[in-house]
């Protein structure tokens, strides 16, 4: 579990391919102290375990899963990452629940800058941003993020200077992939209210009373 608070930026260093799947080598900027082989580290947002630790260098496997979900199909050495450990159970939460378990891809569309913010569009299907809110909670590349516009095929996202200086996000370009994970509450609501009507021999979709009317009048549309 993460939080989408990056600690700081890697490159990726190396690539190999294993089948359909790959090792990537990654080589963290700041010290990786304490971690150890089996750790998770979000790269990108991803989820990725840990096989080989050197330094400040480690190596993890990419599942065909992970690469077909995700903007590392396309990856490239020499290529900036933002990386977190796994956050610890006496630390702050100071981002969101992230899972690591990337939801699909994001296509940049627009920067423009806002007094001290960079303004970002991103393109998505509407698989994913259906599990969008106003105001809600999104991880972008990793980084947790606020809504703040949501449509059925985009969402707008604002990066202060802080989040710009310590991640990649403003270094993206217009038309650049981004790595998606949204707030798993959605979907859980969602999960729970489909089995609770198919149990009930209910249609999920006429029965269950969640509609675009019924969002709009609650604030969520």
């Amino acid at each position: 579990m993460f939080t989408g608070i990056i600690e700081g930026l890697g490159t990726v260093t190396a690539m190999q391919s294993f089948g359909h799947g790959q090792r990537f080598t990654f080589e963290a900027d700041f010290l990786l102290d304490r971690v150890k082989i089996g750790d998770s580290i979000a790269v990108n947002g991803a989820c990725l375990t840990v096989i080989t630790i050197n330094g400040n260098s480690f190596s993890a496997d990419l599942s065909p899963e992970t690469l077909s979900k995700s903007t590392f199909g396309a990856s490239k050495t020499g290529e900036r990452v933002n990386l977190e450990r796994a956050m610890r159970l006496d630390s702050r939460l100071d981002g969101h629940f992230v899972s690591g378990h990337i939801d699909g891809v994001g296509l940049i569309r627009q920067k423009r800058i806002t007094s001290n913010a960079v303004i970002i569009t991103i393109e998505t299907p509407p698989a994913i941003s259906r599990y969008m809110i106003k105001k809600g909670s999104v991880a972008v590349d990793g980084v947790s993020l606020t809504i703040n516009e949501c449509r059925r095929n985009n969402f707008t996202v604002s990066i202060i200077p802080h989040t710009a200086q310590i991640t990649t996000l403003t270094d993206k370009k217009k038309g650049d992939r981004v790595n998606i994970e949204t707030d798993m509450i959605g979907k859980y609501v969602e999960r729970f209210v489909i089995l609770r009507d198919n149990e009930a021999g209910q249609d999920p979709v006429a029965k269950s009373g969640i509609d675009r009317e019924m969002l709009a009048k609650a604030g969520f549309l």
